[in-house]
């Protein structure tokens, strides 16, 4: 004979059979319970939502780059910084035989014709591609020149960095 009972159930003794029987009954409940909240519910929005400060913080840029606003003001920003925001779309990689900023066989037939010519085809451009002013119109004169002595004294030349507008007013 075979000691196995074909008969047997999991449940083994009597704290489980109440267990399994009131299970049967609340999970069920419960589940009732929820469905009815999910339907007759009413959604409910934050009333606040709408107000102008948080419409504007949902459609906000994700970025926070302003193109084309200038760090400093017109007429003050340095020539590295110049470089950084301008001149290096060119000339940190040579686009149309720019020549490379530190690049010393590049700049010297520059450096040779002096800073004065080099500041003209800046400012007025060249026929090789350069547009005026290095494409960003709010650079003043100055600023150009202080742009250009930059990527020249970075490549070996000597060339004196013209002074800010606010350094001439101090030294009246």
């Amino acid at each position: 004979m075979s000691t196995h009972d074909e008969h047997s159930s999991f449940i083994k003794t009597p704290q489980q059979l109440i267990v399994v029987i009131l299970a049967s009954f609340l999970v069920p409940i419960i589940g009732i319970i929820m469905l009815v909240q999910l339907v007759t519910g009413q959604p409910t929005a934050d009333p606040l939502a709408m107000t102008p400060e948080k419409i504007a913080e949902r459609i906000k840029p994700v970025s926070g780059i302003e193109m084309g606003a200038p760090a400093a003001a017109p007429g003050a920003r340095s020539g590295e910084a110049i470089v950084k925001a301008t001149c290096s779309a060119c000339h940190a990689t040579g686009v149309q035989k720019a020549p490379k900023i530190g690049d010393k066989n590049d700049w010297a037939p520059h450096i040779g014709h002096g800073l004065a010519p080099l500041v003209q085809n800046a400012i007025k451009g060249t026929a090789k591609g350069m547009p005026p002013r290095g494409g960003d119109s709010t650079l003043t004169d100055a600023e150009v020149a202080r742009a250009i002595v930059f990527m020249a004294n970075s490549a070996g030349a000597n060339f004196k960095e013209p002074a800010a507008p606010a350094a001439k007013k101090k030294s009246k």
